[in-house]
């Protein structure tokens, strides 16, 4: 198989029939399937999808809502195809982009080829600007350097996108991820259309779950495999600040000074306590690092190949 297309849908019933002829106009020269991954709808999405069902069509049903992470790794989890594009159900990606982007793909010897929404079709004030400055904090927190981390149209090797890890609400951070594959990406533009059927799952609501998923993104890229190195320079950085202060206290008392009341002693003591608990964290964060790569036989790297005599 050329080709995965994986598709979350979440009451989308409006749109499935129009996205099937989409799809089949757009990659009717390329061997393909589609795996539709149905998160819990509770209209008549999975009745449509069965009705209109085309015969390279694999349907996924989950027991339930899960998120759009889960779903798109569920569903990649299902693809055979050597290439992997991931896409909307609500008709606002086109695929008719996809063979252009795996044309780049391959012209430019990529791993990933991601869609940068041009003339986006949303609301400026809920969608656009949240977005503008959502990209902007990923891309000067993380140094992933691309303008548009919202856009689900992307296209991937398929031993990228089975190694990237999705769970929780990671899929937004898909590039930050793929930099930590170590794989090669860069973006191209691809069109945007509005919405036709049903309405937006996403709102400005979303605004501290990306906050909060960007702050562990940051920790995940950078500690992941020595959380001792952050725990640690905190820990000793409040150890020795709170010994300081404490010391200077105590040269103070021995002078016979009265230090009972100063302020300067209970900080002294509170982070010399911080410290003492950060640095214990660290221990406790390696502990833990080093119980997961073991227990699961994991390995902290991974071999793109091996060249020569095994």
């Amino acid at each position: 198989m050329k080709l995965s297309v994986v598709i979350p849908v979440m009451n989308e019933q409006e749109s499935i029939k129009p996205l099937f002829e989409a799809l089949a106009a757009a990659l009717s020269s390329i061997e393909h399937e589609i795996v539709l991954v149905d998160d819990g709808s509770t209209d008549g999405t999975v009745a449509k999808i069965e009705a209109n069902r085309p015969p390279n069509l694999k349907l996924v049903v989950l027991n339930k809502n899960y998120g759009q992470t889960t779903a798109m790794a569920a569903g990649i989890d299902e693809a055979s195809g050597e290439l992997i594009a991931t896409m909307d159900g609500d008709l606002q990606n086109d695929p008719g982009d996809i063979p252009m982007m795996m044309q780049y793909l391959s012209d430019h010897n990529l791993d990933v080829v991601a869609g940068r929404r041009a003339g986006r079709k949303d609301g400026m004030v809920l969608r656009k600007i949240p977005s503008l400055i959502a990209n902007a904090l990923i891309r000067n927190m993380t140094d992933v350097h691309i303008r548009d981390y919202g856009c689900t149209l992307k296209v991937f090797k398929k031993d990228v996108a089975k190694n990237l890890g999705l769970y929780g609400e990671l899929h937004r951070f898909i590039p930050v991820l793929v930099q930590l594959y170590g794989a090669t990406m860069e973006e191209v533009d691809v069109r945007h259309h509005e919405r036709k059927f049903g309405r937006s799952k996403y709102g400005i609501g979303r605004t501290f779950k990306v906050l909060s998923d960007l702050l562990f993104m940051v920790f995940f890229q950078k500690y992941s495999q020595k959380p001792m190195h952050l725990f640690g320079t905190l820990g000793f950085l409040s150890l020795f600040t709170g010994l300081g202060m404490n010391l200077y206290l105590l040269v103070l008392k021995i002078l016979g000074q009265d230090i009972g009341n100063r302020p300067l002693l209970s900080l002294g003591i509170i982070l010399t306590f911080i410290g003492i608990q950060l640095i214990t964290t660290g221990f406790i964060a390696e502990f833990i690092m080093r119980t997961y790569y073991e227990s699961q036989n994991k390995k902290p790297y991974i071999i793109r190949k091996i060249v020569g005599k095994q």
